[in-house]
């Protein structure tokens, strides 16, 4: 009898052993649609600094939401990493709340005041240039788009399913009209979307990578990729249109109902900390949110580039008509 209560309380032992490692298990599982030097460079310092092994699980964007909407009731993920602020507001529902510990050294119009979002670096609308497909054909800006001797040879990514391609067509609607009500900005959407003639990238990576690779000659895409072939030898050039551009907060979260939620937590306090938002500004080119980081030489000064601020209450208010809108014309172009 007393083996017999000895071997149960070992075996409950046990279960309690192994129950409580589940729960602490040192993990962090991400969704996200980051560069893959993104990936190295900070989820490698993350994983050095406390320990906790990422696993990353690379998709676009509306993949990250639509995967997070059906896992609701029991997610896999741990945290949604990066994408435009204003599809993380449209989703508040999927995340916790959480604020990070650096939020007082963020820059006042990048904090955290709803107590979801975490805003840790801004990424721009660009135009990525291949120097040996454009030719003698000048790129300053969106007019330069509408030159017919482009037609088939530009590429831009879907705005329905990609936060960067929906960033650029809010960029070049507030560009070309002013702001997002006119039906000047409209105007030169079907245009261009005519002289693109069907050309779009099943990803973001997809249109930017086509452009590098000289498929393309030109690729409306977003500032983070673009810098990083520039670095890297590829024979491109990256265009911030000279009609104006918008630089758009990224964010971060927690998901809501995560299996590794104080890992959540500890990867959000990392990207807003000091040594984060310098690999951000010295290795990366995301520009970091706080004003106290490092910058590389490779960034082209904000002083130079025209920036545009977007009705950021309008954007999300009217995001399913400005959708719908756009897909009427891209429809009727392509019939």
């Amino acid at each position: 009898m007393k083996n017999t209560i000895s071997f149960l309380m070992l075996a409950l032992t046990l279960t309690c052993f192994m129950a409580c490692g589940a729960k602490t298990e040192n993990k962090l599982v991400i969704y996200s649609p980051v560069s893959e030097e993104q990936i190295r460079e900070i989820t490698s310092a993350f994983e050095k600094d406390t320990g906790i092994k990422v696993e990353m699980i690379s998709v676009v964007t509306g993949e990250v939401f639509k995967r997070l909407k059906s896992e609701k009731n029991n997610p896999y993920a741990d945290v949604a990493w990066a994408g435009d602020k204003a599809i993380y507001r449209d989703n508040l529902d999927l995340f916790e709340d959480y604020v990070s510990v650096n939020n007082e050294e963020l820059p006042e119009e990048y904090r955290n005041i709803a107590g979801k979002l975490t805003i840790y670096g801004l990424d721009a609308s660009v135009l990525l240039v291949n120097k040996n497909r454009i030719g003698g054909i000048a790129v300053e800006g969106y007019e330069d788009l509408l030159n017919p001797e482009l037609k088939d040879k530009m590429i831009m990514g879907d705005p329905s399913g990609q936060s960067t391609a929906y960033a650029q067509l809010i960029n070049m609607l507030i560009a070309e009209g002013g702001d997002l009500k006119s039906q000047q900005g409209w105007d030169y959407v079907q245009s261009l979307l005519a002289n693109i003639n069907g050309k779009i990238g099943n990803s973001s990576g997809a249109v930017h990578k086509s452009v590098a690779d000289g498929e393309y000659a030109v690729a409306l895409t977003f500032e983070d990729p673009s810098i990083t072939y520039v670095r890297n030898g590829a024979p491109v050039d990256v265009v911030y249109m000279k009609e104006g551009v918008v630089f758009n907060p990224v964010a971060a979260a927690v998901v809501k109902g995560a299996k590794h939620a104080e890992n959540a937590k500890k990867f959000i306090d990392f990207l807003t900390s000091q040594k984060g938002q310098d690999i951000y500004g010295s290795k990366l080119n995301v520009r970091p949110v706080r004003t106290d980081a490092k910058l590389g030489d490779y960034m082209k000064p904000l002083s130079e580039i025209k920036i545009l601020y977007p009705d950021d209450i309008y954007v999300k208010e009217h995001r399913s008509e400005i959708l719908d809108k756009y897909k009427a014309i891209f429809a009727e172009i392509n019939k």
